[in-house]
């Protein structure tokens, strides 16, 4: 069975891209910790990062790199966290979000409210920070 992200992948549900190539893509999720939270996702379905082959958990790194620059940069943050949590969809995602303290990584803060807008303009955001790198 495809899970939800092969489906976001495939276009069969939509998603707010900032990032693809053949092996990773990057999306923001719909309920952030803080605004500009993005999951960076492998598109094989691979439930456990542990089993990744170190090729692809090297590309999703690299990735994941690239993203938080540009979301720390997006929103002027002093860091960018990464956490591998693996529990609400089998398939990998690594979180990357701009932080400003230990307090924004906690799940429960999540706001599933946000606005098609400001996601929208939370992706152009990092679109265009990741076209200036």
């Amino acid at each position: 069975m495809s899970t939800i992200f092969s489906k976001i992948i495939n276009g069969e549900i939509p998603g707010r891209f900032v990032y693809t190539d053949d092996d990773v893509v990057a999306f923001l999720t719909i309920a952030p910790v803080t605004m500009g939270h993005t999951l960076v996702v492998p598109r094989a379905e691979v439930d456990d990062w542990t089993t990744l082959d170190p090729g692809l958990a090297g590309r999703l790194m690299a990735v994941c790199t690239k993203v938080g620059a540009a979301v720390r940069r997006a929103f002027d943050a002093p860091r960018a966290a990464l956490i591998i949590a693996g529990f609400e969809v089998p398939h990998v995602h690594l979180h990357v979000f701009p932080a400003w303290g230990m307090e924004d990584f906690d799940f429960k803060r999540a706001n599933p409210n946000v606005s098609p807008e400001d996601l929208d303009l939370a992706r152009d955001r990092i679109v265009a920070e990741l076209e200036k790198a």
